[in-house]
C-alpha cells in the first residue's frame, strides 16, 4: 500500500468540478459571525504539505480490506442527525468525518449506504455554501463504480483545491482546516477500532505514523484558537497528541526514483519510516481516539 499519497478526500467528490451550469466562482453572502481569522495566514504550500501527508480514507479502508477484515457498520458515524448540525464549524468538521466514512463504504462497494452518506455530505456542503461545487448526479454515478478509484483520486484532489481556493478567497480557510481534520480523525478512528477488533502489525504501524500528521494539524488548528470552538478542538487533539509523545519514528533512505515532471527529469529520494509503538501505547491511543471522535460526532 502506498504511503504519503495525496489525500483522496473522498468527500471532496462533493466538489467535483464537472457540474454543468452555474458559476463556481460566484461569491455568496456569508454571515460575518461565521468568519474566523487566524493569527497567521497559512500558506498554500503548508496546506498542500498536510494534504499530501494525511492518509486518505480510501487508502486506510483499502488497507483494512486487504487484511481480510469484514465490513462493519459499527465503525461509521450516524447520519440521522445531519439536519441538526447547525453551525458552520460543526458542518465542516462533520463533512470531513462523513467523507472518510464514504471512502470506507465505497471500498466495500456498499452502494445503498454510499448514497445515504452522499446525501448527508450534500446537505452539509449546501449549508457551508460550497454546494455550487456539488454535482449529486455525477457523484452518485462515480460512487457506484468503485473500480475507478484512480480517476476519483485525481478529480477529488483537483476539485478540493478549487474549493479550498474559493474558501480562502472568501476568508473562510478555517473551514478547509476543519474538513481536513474531520477526515483525519475519522480515518484514525477507523484504523484504531479495527486494530482493537483485529490486531495487525500493519495497522499498528499506520496508526503510529499519524503522530507526524497530528502535529501538523495541531499547528493549523492552533492558528484559529482565538475562537472558542477551535480552542476546544485543539484541546481534544492535544489529548491524542499527548499519547503519541513516546511513539518513535525513524527513517531509512530508500532507492532514488527517477521521475519526469513538466518535461524535466527529477530524482525523488524515497525513504522508509520505521515506527516503534508498544501494545500499551497503541491501546491508549485507541481508547482516547474513540473518546475524542465520539465527542466530535455527537457535538
Amino acid at each position: 500500500m502506498l504511503k504519503n499519497v495525496l489525500i483522496v478526500l473522498f468527500i471532496i467528490l462533493l466538489v467535483i468540478s464537472c457540474k454543468s451550469g452555474g458559476d463556481k466562482s460566484e461569491t455568496l453572502e456569508v454571515d460575518e459571525s461565521e468568519l474566523v481569522e487566524g493569527d497567521l495566514e497559512i500558506s498554500k504550500e503548508t496546506i498542500d504539505d498536510i494534504i499530501q501527508s494525511v492518509s486518505s480514507p480510501v487508502e486506510m479502508a483499502a488497507l483494512v480490506k486487504d487484511l481480510g477484515i469484514k465490513f462493519s457498520n459499527k465503525y461509521l458515524a450516524p447520519t440521522d442527525h445531519v439536519d441538526e448540525i447547525s453551525t458552520s464549524f460543526k458542518q465542516a468538521l462533520s463533512l470531513g468525518i462523513y467523507g472518510a466514512d464514504l471512502g470506507y463504504l465505497n471500498m466495500y462497494n456498499k452502494t445503498a449506504s454510499v448514497i445515504e452518506y452522499i446525501s448527508a455530505i450534500k446537505t452539509l456542503a449546501d449549508e457551508i455554501r460550497v454546494g455550487q461545487f456539488f454535482d449529486f448526479t455525477t457523484l452518485k454515478r462515480l460512487a457506484q463504480n468503485y473500480q475507478n478509484l484512480d480517476s476519483l483520486m485525481y478529480l477529488s484532489l483537483r476539485s478540493f483545491n478549487e474549493m479550498d481556493q474559493y474558501l480562502r478567497d472568501n476568508d473562510r480557510s478555517h473551514l478547509s482546516a476543519l474538513i481536513i481534520t474531520g477526515v483525519w480523525i475519522e480515518g484514525l478512528y477507523l484504523a484504531t477500532q479495527v486494530a482493537s477488533d483485529a490486531p495487525h502489525p500493519s495497522l499498528a504501524e499506520r496508526i503510529g505514523e499519524q503522530k507526524i500528521i497530528l502535529e501538523k494539524l495541531i499547528l493549523i488548528i492552533k492558528n484559529f484558537s482565538k475562537d472558542s470552538q477551535f480552542a476546544n478542538l485543539l484541546e481534544e487533539l492535544n489529548r491524542i497528541n499527548a499519547l503519541y509523545k513516546d511513539v518513535e519514528i525513524t527513517y531509512t533512505p530508500g532507492e532514488p526514483e527517477p521521475k519526469e515532471e513538466n518535461g524535466m527529469l527529477i530524482i525523488i529520494q524515497n525513504e522508509e519510516s520505521i515506527v516503534k509503538i508498544s501494545d500499551e501505547q497503541l491501546n491508549e491511543i485507541i481508547a482516547i481516539t474513540k473518546e475524542v471522535r465520539d465527542k466530535l460526532v455527537g457535538a
